[in-house]
């Protein structure tokens, strides 16, 4: 009888049940929507502005960080899964607040919080604005804590990234992710347990990457070349498939070729580990693809001198709205 197959599903979140909630909530709320919320500005000077908003947590990363006693970097994950989605509409981060609530306060843990926090926002090239710190007995298991972000960006509106302007034979750049970043870990806590966590540790808590450098080094360039960034996927729960037909139009499909990046071994570990069926890993995890960005082919040359780090993963063509790996 062979291994047991892990799922998503099977280790606690119903991907599915979730996106239907979203749906629910786009229909009560339609000014919902894309990777940040925009809201228009009335500013005196040079065009109307718009103000971005989003906001998000670490997920069960946490749960990994109560288990090895180690709390440094979790902020950064938490500054970095805010700030990220709000560079793919275009804006550029400027605030950024925290809610940390805890049954009973420690204060060298909440300390190594906060150094994460503000390492982030210093990646993030946000201020640490405020924030919330909310003790509440009784409501947390003894020495855990929860994390929420939220982070406010500004863009001009000409200058907002919607993917509406993509099109068929437009290319597909990938950025490497740091590891998990941060989803999955209700599967990856099923794969990876005693020995095999202390083991494992220090590669699951990478912390996330933040690109908000990457993003703004890419603007410059291709405006030098009056040349845009026609879409960007932050590319967390529900990985590419889920991801990257939010950022595409009615009629464009995205074709990703595998074997164009290099992913971390944990990957394929988890995998194998698991016994998880190769959909659910696309399904789950980025599979080593943190940032996705679409530009046109004759932007290519200059993409590739501002982040020589990136690769050609794919490209749009014509088709139903989804997105194949091949």
């Amino acid at each position: 009888m062979g291994s047991p197959t892990l799922t998503y599903r099977k280790s606690g979140v119903n991907i599915d049940l979730a996106d239907k909630l979203v749906d629910h909530i786009q229909r009560k709320a339609p000014a919902i929507g894309g990777f940040a919320g925009l809201f228009p500005l009335d500013l005196d000077g040079d065009g109307p502005w718009d103000l971005v908003a989003c906001t998000d947590g670490v997920g069960t990363k946490l749960k990994l960080a109560f288990a090895l006693d180690k709390h440094d970097t979790i902020g950064i994950d938490l500054v970095a899964m805010s700030v990220n989605d709000l560079v793919c509409c275009g804006a550029k981060p400027l605030i950024f607040l925290d809610y940390y609530a805890t049954g009973k306060l420690k204060l060298q843990t909440s300390k190594k919080i906060i150094a994460g926090i503000m390492k982030g926002c210093q990646l993030g090239r946000c201020v640490l604005l405020g924030g919330e710190t909310a003790e509440m007995p009784g409501m947390y298991p003894k020495d855990e804590y929860d994390l929420a972000g939220f982070a406010v960006g500004i863009v001009k509106r000409k200058d907002v990234i919607d993917g509406s302007k993509i099109y068929p034979g437009d290319l597909i750049l990938g950025l490497p992710s740091s590891g998990l970043h941060s989803n999955g870990y209700s599967l990856a806590r099923q794969v990876f347990k005693g020995k095999d966590l202390a083991k494992f540790g220090k590669a699951l808590l990478t912390p996330t990457r933040i690109y908000v450098d990457e993003v703004a080094a890419l603007t410059k360039a291709l405006r030098a070349e009056e040349g845009i960034i026609l879409g960007l996927s932050h590319i967390t729960g529900g990985g590419l498939v889920e991801n990257v037909p939010r950022i595409l139009p009615r009629g464009r499909k995205a074709i990703f070729r595998k074997e164009a990046w290099k992913m971390s071994p944990l990957f394929r570990e988890i995998q194998r580990r698991g016994n998880v069926p190769e959909k659910e890993m696309w399904r789950t995890f980025n599979m080593g693809l943190g940032l996705v960005i679409v530009i046109r082919p004759e932007s290519l040359a200059a993409a590739l001198k501002a982040l020589p780090e990136a690769k050609v993963v794919g490209e749009i063509v014509e088709g139903k709205h989804e997105v194949e790996i091949i």
